[in-house]
């Protein structure tokens, strides 16, 4: 079925999507269509609006928890281009379309600028980082994003969302909030620096530093690759949706009296006061470090990777991170938020 004449548009109905999620939950779509310009998602919506149909975005499927079923319209992007908006004497801006596949886009910001050599290997879509704000190794994608153009679903409405408007927090964005369901990101523009100032504060990266200077931001993003590669398992290989959750803040407080009964408890001090945990290691002191139960098991070599064997149910998922949340929070104290959002 095309929904018009001259476009390559197709909807498929009954779309399988477990090969959509990198969790690869069972789960099914009423209608599926990818677009490949703002004039066919227009057109998609419009559609979708006449039908009486919700509609929803899927990216890369790297932080989803897929349902059965999916009423209504699921899109997809096939936008992937780069362009280049501005320059100064030290920083370039660039417009980076929704669609394009976030490791890509890292390696091919190197022709233009620097900043987000840290973020490589992180799974998913351009247009997915900002409603997550992504981050690694001391940086976060908030940290160079310009503006985020999108569509509102309400109103129809291409609107660009200054870096302030997207009220950027940790793993968190408006986009996950106010408008969360009613905002569809096109793309992304980005302020790179012209000169490599690498952020190297993170231990395992430091220590590397340390032993090569004058790397260059090619051997940088070698490096983290390698790094994430050593912790992570590749979703390719073994069902993950990454790090599952989200590492807890808590206050001075409550940080130096878990300090107290834990003495080995990493903590990462905040600019207000409050103290960053480390998820992965209460997961792991709750006992649950390469523990299965059922299709899900926590990953051996990183506790904070919840992983299934293809054949787990949104049901197996739900009912392990919250069996993982129960011990963490009856041994601590502290309550886990999950990462991964119900799609």
């Amino acid at each position: 079925m095309t929904p018009s004449s001259g476009s390559n548009l197709k909807y498929e109905f009954d779309k399988d999507l477990k090969s959509f999620n990198t969790l690869r939950l069972p789960g099914c779509a009423r209608q599926f269509a990818r677009f490949n310009s703002l004039s066919e998602l227009i057109f998609l919506l419009h559609d979708a609006r006449r039908q009486q149909l919700k509609v929803k975005v899927l990216g890369g499927g790297s932080n989803v928890l897929m349902p059965p079923r999916v009423e209504g319209l699921v899109l997809q992007s096939g936008m992937a281009g780069v362009t280049l908006l501005r320059q100064d004497q030290d920083s370039v801006w660039l417009k980076v379309d929704a669609g394009k596949k976030w490791h890509d886009w890292v390696l091919e910001s190197l022709e233009y600028g620097h900043g987000i050599e840290n973020l490589a290997l992180i799974p998913g879509t351009v247009g997915a980082s900002p409603i997550q704000n992504i981050g690694a190794y001391g940086v976060e994608v908030a940290d160079v994003i310009d503006s985020v153009q999108g569509i509102c679903l309400s109103s129809l409405q291409l609107v660009t969302l200054s870096n302030h408007d997207c009220r950027f927090g940790y793993r968190d964005s408006v986009f996950k909030r106010e408008l969360n369901g009613d905002f569809i990101v096109t793309s992304v523009t980005f302020r790179l620096q012209k000169q490599f100032q690498p952020n190297v504060s993170y231990g395992p990266l430091a220590s590397w530093a340390e032993q090569l200077p004058g790397f260059t931001a090619q051997q940088l993003i070698q490096q983290v690759c390698d790094i994430r590669s050593s912790k992570l398992p590749d979703p390719n290989e073994i069902a993950n949706a990454g790090s599952f959750f989200k590492n807890p803040v808590v206050s001075a407080g409550q940080a130096a009296e878990l300090k107290q009964r834990f003495n080995s408890m990493p903590g990462y001090p905040q600019q207000d006061g409050s103290m960053k945990l480390a998820a992965g290691w209460l997961i792991e002191q709750a006992g649950w470090k390469g523990k299965a139960s059922g299709n899900i098991t926590m990953h051996a070599q990183q506790a904070l990777v919840l992983t299934t064997n293809g054949h787990a149910t949104l049901d197996d998922v739900e009912g392990a991170y919250k069996a993982v949340q129960e011990d963490v929070s009856g041994k601590f104290g502290v309550t886990l938020e999950p990462e991964p959002q119900l799609f």
